[in-house]
C-alpha cells in the first residue's frame, strides 16, 4: 500500500482522533461496551455533545452502535486503528535510525572525553 493511500484510509480516523473527547471515549470503550447514558456520565459536557462525539466516531468506524431496547451501545472497533498504526510505523522507522545515529554519536564522544581526560592525567602525573 503506497503511503498516500495509508494516509487517505486513515483520514477518518485521524478526524475523530484529533479530539481529545473523542480520544476519552475510545479508552472508556478499551473495558468493553458502555451505553450512550454510561458514556455520557463519564464527561462533564452535556450528553448532546457526548452524542455528537459518539456519531463522529460511529461514522469513522472507530466504534460500532447496537440497541437493546431503548438503549444504545457503543463498543470500541480497533479495525480502523490498524491503519492508523501502518501510518506511524513509517515514522517509528525513521526515529529509530535518528535515534541510532544520536547513540553512536554521543557515545563517540563521551569516548574521546574519556581519552582526552586519560591524556591530560597522563601529561598531569610526568610533570610532578
Amino acid at each position: 500500500m503506497r503511503n498516500h493511500t495509508v494516509t487517505q484510509l486513515a483520514d477518518p480516523a485521524f478526524h475523530a482522533l484529533a479530539d481529545p473527547t473523542r480520544r476519552a471515549v475510545l479508552d472508556l470503550l478499551r473495558d468493553g461496551s458502555r451505553s450512550a447514558g454510561e458514556i455520557a456520565g463519564s464527561f462533564s459536557t452535556s450528553r448532546p455533545a457526548v452524542s455528537k462525539h459518539l456519531r463522529i466516531l460511529r461514522r469513522s468506524k472507530l466504534v460500532h452502535e447496537h440497541r437493546r431496547g431503548r438503549h444504545r451501545f457503543y463498543q470500541l472497533n480497533p479495525e480502523p486503528l490498524q491503519v492508523v498504526d501502518q501510518w506511524l510505523a513509517q515514522y517509528r522507522v525513521f526515529w529509530r535510525g535518528k535515534l541510532a545515529s544520536l547513540k553512536a554519536y554521543v557515545e563517540s564522544e563521551h569516548a574521546g572525553e574519556k581519552e582526552a581526560a586519560r591524556v591530560h592525567k597522563k601529561k598531569d602525573l610526568r610533570s610532578r
